[in-house]
């Protein structure tokens, strides 16, 4: 793996989030480096969507705060953090199924738009230039990365359903994000979908053009394994265990919480 900056670019502290009466969250405090891949691990239910919710802003928590680059982020909307360079994707594809391809991505430039209304409308000089950098930034460096180009003018609803997880990761990406959140990427795919898009996700992370610092919620532990800089686990809205793929596969508390006593973690080198 290539060398980190050691700089903490992400921080969740002490973070904690209710439902009713049930504590999805308990204190739970996270430190994501920026350039790494952190993913983060543990049985369903243990709060792993519930706390990149909070980092993206879509649930408030009820205690504790979220800075990304040392910039207090907590009261922050959605539209404000994204603003700012986070972006994700979802466990549920939230694409719009009426759209091609290439109008669902585009919608991720959205916040890159300079140009008003008027200028807009009328369509001539800067709103002009402006579309035609966002085409080909799109056409370039999106597209081209995720291996989509006879799918731009297909109907997302069309695709099938690994087809479909690529254009909701090439949506995320067009937002030019420094912090990309991964919600569950590899859910429903087979093994050659999977691995495409693993390497997908190391392009982001690993090329002098991205350079994405990746928070990554997966169930798939050997992707997890393959790809993490380091790996968190949660277990009823705690954390109980934090470090590097190596630490996490040895620590009894992950078996007994997540895999059972008996069970193995294999790690495979990429």
């Amino acid at each position: 793996m290539p060398q980190l900056d050691h700089a903490i670019q992400l921080r969740v502290e002490n973070v904690h989030m209710a439902f009713g009466g049930v504590a999805a969250l308990k204190g739970v405090s996270l430190d994501v480096r920026k350039g790494e891949i952190f993913s983060i691990i543990g049985p369903n239910g243990a709060g792993k969507t519930v706390i990149l919710n909070c980092i993206n802003g879509l649930y408030a928590p009820q205690r504790g705060k979220i800075f990304f680059e040392d910039q207090d982020i907590t009261p922050l909307r959605p539209y404000q953090r994204a603003k700012l360079g986070i972006s994700r994707t979802f466990q549920k594809i939230e694409l719009f199924r009426g759209m091609t391809v290439l109008d669902n991505i585009r919608l991720g430039r959205h916040l890159h738009t300079r140009t008003g209304l008027l200028e807009g409308g009328i369509y001539i000089g800067p709103a002009a230039r402006e579309e035609i950098a966002n085409r080909d930034f799109i056409e370039r460096e999106i597209i081209d990365l995720l291996e989509i180009p006879h799918l731009r003018n297909k109907v997302v609803g069309m695709l099938p359903y690994g087809l479909q997880k690529r254009v909701e990761l090439a949506r995320a990406l067009a937002l030019q994000p420094k912090l990309l959140l991964l919600d569950e990427p590899m859910a429903g795919l087979n093994l050659e979908e999977v691995e495409d898009m693993a390497r997908f996700i190391l392009d982001a992370n690993e090329d002098q053009k991205w350079k994405i610092t990746c928070v990554l919620v997966e169930h798939d532990m050997g992707v997890v394994m393959d790809i993490s800089h380091r790996v968190a686990v949660l277990n009823f809205g705690e954390k109980i265990a934090q470090g590097t793929p190596e630490e996490i596969q040895r620590d009894e508390r992950v078996h007994e919480a997540y895999l059972g006593e008996k069970e193995e973690m294999y790690v495979t080198r990429r």
